[in-house]
């Protein structure tokens, strides 16, 4: 899963090198970095669906909060995005999600 981040991360970062290129080119890197970006997703979905008894709607979760915890600091650390109390709420947002999901197991 720390690949998968990663590599959306890699994207971002080919998106702001690739600012000045024609737009096919970025649609071109984005999908070549997607497509490395899910492979390992289908695999992991499919451990955790089968053998750790997880549901789809808690995988769905689990995938959201690791890439939030990844990229928000690659945002505001690399891109240099400002910090926004916004961020705070959404990061509330998604620890209720995870009570709301996980509760019933």
């Amino acid at each position: 899963m720390r690949r998968t981040v990663s590599r959306m991360t890699q994207g971002f970062k080919q998106q702001k090198n690739l600012a000045g290129s024609p737009w096919y080119l970025a649609v071109l890197a984005s999908c070549g970095i997607a497509l490395f970006e899910y492979a390992p997703q289908v695999p992991a979905n499919r451990i955790g669906f089968q053998q750790a008894g997880f549901s789809v709607g808690q995988l769905k979760i689990v995938q959201e909060v690791i890439t939030l915890a990844i990229f928000l600091p690659f945002a505001l650390l690399y891109l240099k995005e400002s910090s926004k109390l916004d961020y705070v709420w959404a990061a509330l947002c998604m620890v209720g999600a995870v009570y709301f999901i996980f509760r019933t197991a």
